[in-house]
């Protein structure tokens, strides 16, 4: 015979492996297919394997990486942000609007000190973003539709500042966060590693960062704890306009020269980043870790598919197929998820 307190008390639930896979499978395929694409670089090409290659995979995806990282919060709050390839255009456009340029670069621009540069050039991607919260707290306006705006603008602002031209000088400081090193490792990497922890403390240990989650997970809920939502996601598209300008800042100095258009596609990698990652679409899920798999895995994928000489054009079909992938499950996730919570 059994006692009454035995009956009653609680039982844990039964080892269940596949529930455990249903639940982790946002997390469990973007690892598995960062090992898959390792594996198979290294056996076609054995040099790809190197620390000298791992430094090169680390400074590739380093703009993206400062890039993704506003993306992050913004992604966890079930919103977009489109227009951070033109607001690093256009930040990288403004600082060297305000930098001495040689003779020889047909751009009229207003020479100022270093550091009041950088200054300039960080307020210009603040106010941007600052405009971006405005639309959509404010007005009401999807983010969808008011990044697409904000990407005209930023475009708009680059082209009226360089007018076609290109320009090659910023300050030091820039010059040595984007293209020096220390001790050997580039600072454009550690400047990266750096702003993607500071990111992962944020979101993992300050209140800050679990009004994010809440936002994202349930918005109604989170009004109904007192969470000002509004606030939460206008900090969250600052946060991303100031990521994507620094980015453009250290990206002129990694890759010499500030053009029109130069960030463009930054903008498709820095999804895919956080997305391929595990970070759900639908908000609440994820973060700075899963945005650090998504990395390594369009930096393995793009430097070995350079190692074993792929058509440059297959590249970018492979990137969209992988990317599609990443969204399908990320998705089918999100339905696994709510059908286990109606089910509990």
């Amino acid at each position: 015979m059994t006692s009454p307190e035995l009956d009653a008390a609680p039982r844990r639930p039964a080892f269940n492996l596949g529930r455990i896979f249903r639940d982790q499978l946002r997390n469990i395929a973007p690892f598995a297919t960062l090992l898959i694409l390792v594996g198979f670089f290294t056996l076609a090409a054995p040099s790809f394997a190197t620390l000298g290659n791992l430094e090169n995979i680390l400074q590739q995806v380093s703009v993206t990486a400062i890039i993704a990282v506003g993306l992050t919060f913004v992604i966890l709050t079930a919103e977009i942000d489109l227009s951070v390839g033109s607001i690093a255009n256009a930040t990288a456009i403004v600082l060297t609007f305000f930098t001495a340029q040689p003779d020889y670069v047909n751009i009229a621009n207003i020479p100022v000190p270093g550091g009041v540069a950088i200054v300039l050039a960080l307020l210009a991607c603040g106010a941007l973003g600052l405009l971006t919260a405005f639309g959509v707290t404010k007005i009401g306006i999807p983010s969808f539709i008011m990044t697409l705006a904000m990407m005209q603008i930023g475009a708009g602002i680059s082209a009226v500042l360089v007018r076609g031209q290109i320009a090659y000088t910023v300050p030091k400081l820039v010059l040595t966060l984007g293209s020096k090193s220390l001790f050997g490792v580039p600072w454009i990497i550690i400047f990266a590693a750096a702003l993607l922890a500071l990111a992962h403390f944020v979101l993992s240990y300050t209140r800050f960062g679990r009004y994010v989650y809440m936002v994202g997970g349930n918005r109604e809920a989170a009004e109904y704890s007192g969470v000002n939502v509004r606030f939460i996601i206008g900090a969250v598209m600052t946060i991303s306009a100031v990521c994507s300008g620094m980015a453009g800042m250290l990206g002129v100095a990694y890759f010499g020269s500030a053009q029109q258009n130069e960030f463009d596609t930054f903008l498709l990698d820095a999804i895919a980043a956080v997305v391929v990652g595990g970070t759900s679409l639908f908000g609440g899920r994820g973060g700075i870790g899963n945005t650090i798999v998504g990395l390594f895995v369009l930096g393995v994928l793009n430097n070995g598919l350079d190692y074993v000489k792929i058509d440059s054009f297959l590249k970018i079909l492979i990137r969209g197929i992988i990317l599609l992938v990443a969204l399908v499950i990320n998705v089918y996730a999100e339905r696994l998820r709510a059908t286990r919570e109606v089910g509990s």
